[in-house]
This record gives C-alpha cells, structure tokens and sequence, in this order.
C-alpha cells in the first residue's frame, strides 16, 4: 500500500489554495507517494461576525489544525505565517516556509483611485488593529469600521458601498486571481507589512524527521531567515492578533536588515526602530528591536488594546 500523508488545513478558498500549492509541490517531488487534503473548520471560521480581538486571536484559526497534528490523524499542517503565534504548543514546529510572495497591503475602492484621494472622514473597512492604527497615523480623521470574513465576503461589502474603502493583503488577492480588484499597493512606508505576511508555513510534529525530510525541499531559506527575525520581533512584543505591531526584515547579502513598528491604535504616536545584523543572528535582531521599542515605552500601547481602550 503506498504511503499517504495527510495535509490538515482551513477550507477558506485562500486557505485551501496554499494547501493545494503544498501539496501539488510535494507531489511533484514524490510521485509515488499519496498526499491528500484534510480540510477543518476552525473556531475563529465559525465566529466570524465577532472580532478577532475579543475571542482570542488570530491563533483560532490554527487549533484545530493542530489538534488534528497532535492527535495524529494529519501529518503536517499548512497556514499562512502571518496567523501563526510567536510561540507554538509543544511538540510543535513550523518545518518549512515557501518563497515569500508579494508581502504589501493592497487599497481597494470602488470610488477612490488611491489612498491619497479618500476625502476626510472616510469609512474604511478592516479587522486588523496593525492596518487601522496605521491608516489612523496618516488621517485621524478616517472612520474605521470592523470587518471580517473571507476575500470574496469583504469585497462583497465593499461593492454594496458599505466602505468607502478596505485593505487587504495582496498576496491574497494574486492568490485567489483577483489582483485585478487592487486599486493600489500601499508603500511600505506608508502601511509595514504584518509579520511574515505573503508567506506559506507548514506546520509538523517535532521529532518527526520523515516529514521534515520530505518537506525540507520546499524551504526557503531567505524567507526563513526574514520569518526568523520578524518572529522574534513579534514574540519579543507578545504580539497576537490585537497587537498593532508590523515589522517587514529584507536580506541583503549575508546582512539582514529590518524595520519594526508599534503604532498606538488611535494612529497618535508610531515607534518605529530599523536594524542589521548578520543572517546567522536573525532571531537576535528581532528580539533586540522589539527591547529598544519596549524601552520607548511601546509596552503602553500594548497594554491599552489588551484593556480595550482604543485611545
């Protein structure tokens, strides 16, 4: 009987893209092997009219999958690296990254040609406390209003005029075939990507040397070397889900350089910390980063979204 590895994943439509893209890979490297999809639906998928903040993170969109890792019925699990927490529950790694793709926020309007052009007072949609605290620091007066669902649920929205306008991550968007909705991808100065956004992350069981030897030609090791530091930014920070933290790492030969922001949730005050160091000490870099914030008093803000308190 030939062997059959079983890949745990969301059935989301992105979702189910990247567990596909997995599998299609693996199954160009190991024709004679049997890798079938086992799709979960997840907690944080069956409460999505309730903020993400309030319910516990974006970490509720792993736990089924990784129950169905410990438990054994998947045998590795795949997510995109941006839901990902800093700390994993034991007996658990992330065995391998694929090529990072486009890691930029994407403006979409169906009335506005840019960011720039939305007038005072604009309503925006979006759930992510990183993307509202940033677009707050460029306008104060922009109207954030939370929305949640999967790409083609937000869009819908947005096409009913319900927004003036949402961002969302490109990578997605080239994902699903539809960077055909992008109105504009928003500089990075403007809006620092979320850790690890546009990358693809597979999650196993540690101490399961056959999977990781079968995965380990899907790892690629720039893009480790960048989740490594930003990790370690976000990890430093405790950041979750309501943290509006970012950090975006780029290589540049054998010297990582990174940015790292944590921005008050009101757009009031952005910290903002840039570093270098060699590769070999990515995880050093993000965690000594993350200190310097800590110690221009970020820990404030941190403490004020745990509590609620927007402003």
């Amino acid at each position: 009987m030939p062997e059959t590895v079983y890949i745990a994943t969301r059935q989301s439509p992105l979702a189910l893209w990247q567990a596909e893209t997995v599998r299609d890979q693996l199954r160009g490297l190991y024709p004679d092997i049997s890798f079938e999809l086992l799709p979960q639906t997840t907690e944080g998928d069956r409460k999505l009219g309730t903020s993400l903040a309030k319910i516990g993170g974006k970490g509720l969109f792993l736990k089924e999958l990784e129950n169905a890792l410990i438990n054994k019925t998947a045998d590795i699990a795949v997510h995109s690296m941006k839901d990902v927490p800093a700390e994993l529950p034991d007996g658990l790694v992330i065995g391998a990254v694929l090529e990072r793709h486009n890691p930029r926020d994407a403006f979409i309007s169906t009335r506005f040609q840019s960011l720039k052009d939305l007038p005072d007072g604009a309503v925006i949609g979006t759930c992510s406390p990183r993307r509202q605290a940033q677009l707050l620091h460029f306008n104060p007066t922009y109207k954030i209003v939370d929305l949640r669902g999967n790409v083609s649920t937000r869009l819908g929205k947005l096409d009913k005029g319900d927004f003036d306008a949402t961002l969302l991550a490109s990578a997605g968007l080239e994902r699903l075939g539809l960077a055909s909705r992008i109105t504009e991808e928003l500089a990075i100065d403007i809006c620092l990507p979320a850790v690890t956004q546009g990358t693809i992350g597979i999650e196993i069981r540690e101490g399961d040397t056959r999977m990781q030897e079968l995965i380990a030609p899907l790892n690629h090791a720039v893009t480790a070397h960048r989740s490594n530091a930003e990790r370690a930014f976000s990890a430093r920070l405790n950041g979750g889900c309501s943290a509006p933290i970012a950090a975006f790492a780029t290589l540049n030969g054998n010297t990582i350089n990174m940015t790292g922001r944590v921005i008050a949730l009101d757009g009031s005050t952005l910290l903002e910390t840039e570093g270098s160091m060699p590769v070999s000490r990515a995880r050093e870099l993000g965690t000594s980063m993350a200190t310097e914030l800590l110690k221009k008093g970020a820990q404030a803000f941190l403490d004020k979204v745990e509590l609620g308190i927007s402003t």
